[in-house]
């Protein structure tokens, strides 16, 4: 693992930033970075793809697991640690990398997207919002410094600030508004982070699908001079060539010596047409959700492992692939795993999704270094049957 930015970490500078980008490369074909970030718990190359671990463990993977996949940075939900096991119990157990044996990076979400998405019952005011618990229906109230309390706690290298994901779609009005109160609320989070010298806080652009106002929301997040920028509410049910748009319009108005993370975004064809157009970080459920349902992504496109026509395909899941369960197992295995419910199958298929979207990319690194990244494009989406 690489060496902390504070080789002391017990002993924090003042004024120290906790992670810092740096910019390897420029790819001529495309103008998409390579970069590497590093972070009190070790560096990793951009672009990257984080794998979500929202209860503080990624579903069906173990630590060793993630390490053997080469993840080098998982991410972990606000939201859900504060309902359960709750703050306290974190912070008593070290933090939340002692907790879950990560001794890698990790990054917070702030628990806004859960908010407005999983919960039933909300009032959205400008104190934070109050809401049902989405486990017991208990009232419960998040607010900028509460979120960016629990953060504190948790011990991630890198937090989030509270936000509003507008719904897709949504008015101009209201879309102006959350924005607006974002980033009201990302000044608030700024003051109320307790630990500057040992996590670094993102703040997060919003403005729904209306370009003005990512333009706007840019704007003002970036005289905030945070460490590192977050593009939020995009991927939430736009048509893909919007998100694209939006992407276009926002990232000129990032800064160029930070990193830039596009949240939520997880299939392939996302992920390489987001890396063009200037984005670093990337994560998403999608690679273990849809492995516990039987998809798997292969270099030739998706694969339905449940289907019948492969009860005697002796292959593995995709021949192009180096992990455990394409080195050591059938399609044909793997399907009969699902159909009788053995546990094992829906690990092997996360398995797999995961090292799948970390090794692409690893080919997009490469790609980039090479100045060819849109010759890839063009070869992965004739493969893949975008």
């Amino acid at each position: 693992m690489d060496e902390p930015v504070n080789p002391h970490p017990g002993t924090a500078r003042k004024n120290m930033i906790p992670v810092r980008y740096e910019h390897i490369k420029t790819c001529k074909q495309s103008g998409a970075r390579l970069g590497k970030v590093h972070t009190p718990h070790g560096s990793f190359d951009t672009p990257v793809f984080m794998p979500v671990g929202t209860q503080a463990t990624v579903k069906g993977m173990s630590p060793d697991e993630l390490k053997e996949i080469d993840a080098k940075i998982i991410l972990s939900n606000t939201y859900h640690l504060f309902l359960r096991p709750g703050r306290e119990i974190v912070k008593e157990a070290g933090g939340l990398h002692k907790f879950m044996n990560w001794d890698r990076a990790i990054l917070t979400d702030s628990g806004g997207f859960q908010v407005f998405s999983l919960s039933d019952i909300r009032d959205i005011k400008e104190e934070g919002v109050t809401f049902r618990s989405h486990i017991d229906g208990s009232k419960k109230f998040m607010s900028p410094e509460i979120s960016i309390g629990v953060q504190n706690d948790l011990g991630s290298d890198i937090i989030m600030c509270f936000d509003e994901c507008a719904p897709y779609p949504c008015e101009y009005d209201y879309a102006k508004k959350s924005m607006e109160m974002t980033t009201r609320w990302a000044k608030r989070c700024k003051e109320a982070h307790a630990r500057p010298d040992e996590q670094a806080l993102f703040g997060i652009v919003q403005g729904s699908t209306y370009k003005e106002l990512r333009i706007e929301s840019a704007k003002q997040i970036t005289e905030l001079d945070f460490p590192g920028y977050a593009i939020g509410g995009l991927s939430v049910g736009e048509p893909g060539d919007i998100m694209n748009e939006m992407l276009e319009v926002t990232v000129p108005y990032l800064p160029e010596d930070k990193p830039r993370y596009l949240m939520g975004v997880g299939s392939p064809d996302y992920l390489i047409d987001a890396v063009i157009r200037g984005i670093d970080m990337f994560d998403c459920v999608l690679p273990t959700r849809n492995g516990r349902n039987g998809t798997v992504f292969t270099s030739n496109g998706r694969v339905i492992i449940r289907d019948a026509k492969y009860a005697r395909d002796y292959s593995p899941i995709d021949e192009n692939c180096d992990c455990y369960a394409c080195r050591n197992f059938t399609r044909a295995y793997v399907r009969h795993l699902f159909k009788c419910g053995e546990i094992l199958g829906l690990r092997l298929a996360a398995w797999h999704n995961l090292r799948f979207l970390i090794k692409l990319m690893e080919d997009v690194r490469e790609a980039i270094k090479n100045d060819r990244l849109l010759d890839f494009r063009k070869e992965a989406f004739e493969r893949l049957g975008y």
